[in-house]
This record gives structure tokens, C-alpha cells and sequence, in this order.
């Protein structure tokens, strides 16, 4: 009866969120080679990657992406183009600066990025993307798409 010898706490506990994601690194460092090969590496942190577009009349922000690089791999967190300027391409004139930041200054090889079925999954297969996954009813009633794309 492992379950008697410990109390289950349930509240948010900052210090033991960072510890546990600390002891969790630690083991899948030491349980892969690839994982182990970034260590002290750049490729071993997260590196915020932004791009803005801006109004040039009114100084408004129209559009961005706010996404990441870690290990070889963009990830697009975050990808708004206000209503006013949606259908003119800059959502893709965005994600391709976005990729090209990443190949060329970062090293990247592959993009991924996240999307509900209501938001752009068709956008982004235009732009080269593939579906790599589909998780249904998340939230209830929605699908949410994992997609990724090779880069260079």
C-alpha cells in the first residue's frame, strides 16, 4: 500500500513546479542521448523569436507572431493579423519571416505550431504545412491540429 505513506497535496507551489520540472529534465536527460547532446548548448533553451507588423501611418500594431526555437525546431506559439488586414498575405509574409529567422539565424530545420479547427488550419497547409496529429472534442466541440513543416 504504497499510497498510505504519502499526503497528496493539490495546491499551485511554484518552488515545487520548478523542482519537479528540474528532476524531470534531469531524467530524460540522462534516459536519451539526443536530449543529452543539448546540454550546455544553445539549442538547449528556448529562444523567443517575434515578429510585429506594424501600421507605418498610425504606428498600430496590424499583425505578429510570437513563437520560440529550441533544438533545431521553430515553434509558432502565437499568430494575430487584425480583421482589417486579414486575406492581403500578411499572415503569411509573418510565418515566412518567421521561418526564414529561423533557418538562417537559429539553425532550424522543422516549424510546428498548433490550431483549432475554426482558426486556420487551412492557412497554414497552404504555407507547406502538414497535419500531424488531430485531437478531437479539445476543448469539447473543437478540434485542435498539430501541425509541422520541414524547413530549408
Amino acid at each position: 500500500m504504497v499510497c498510505r505513506m504519502f499526503r497528496l497535496e493539490t495546491e499551485v507551489d511554484k518552488a515545487r513546479r520548478d523542482l519537479l520540472r528540474t528532476r524531470l529534465r534531469d531524467a530524460n536527460t540522462a534516459a536519451s542521448p539526443v536530449l543529452r547532446a543539448l546540454r550546455g548548448t544553445p539549442d538547449e533553451r528556448d529562444v523567443p523569436l517575434h515578429v510585429w507588423a506594424v501600421n507605418d501611418s498610425d504606428g498600430d500594431l496590424a499583425g505578429g507572431l510570437v513563437g520560440y526555437t529550441w533544438a533545431t525546431w521553430l515553434h509558432v506559439t502565437y499568430l494575430w493579423v487584425d480583421e482589417r488586414h486579414r486575406g492581403r498575405g500578411l499572415g503569411a509574409r509573418l510565418l515566412s519571416e518567421a521561418e526564414h529567422l529561423a533557418t538562417t539565424r537559429r539553425g532550424c530545420r522543422a516549424a510546428r505550431l498548433e490550431t483549432w479547427d475554426f482558426q486556420a488550419p487551412r492557412f497554414y497547409k497552404k504555407q507547406g504545412y502538414e497535419v500531424a496529429c488531430a485531437v478531437p472534442d479539445y476543448p469539447p466541440g473543437i478540434t485542435e491540429y498539430l501541425l509541422t513543416k520541414r524547413l530549408g
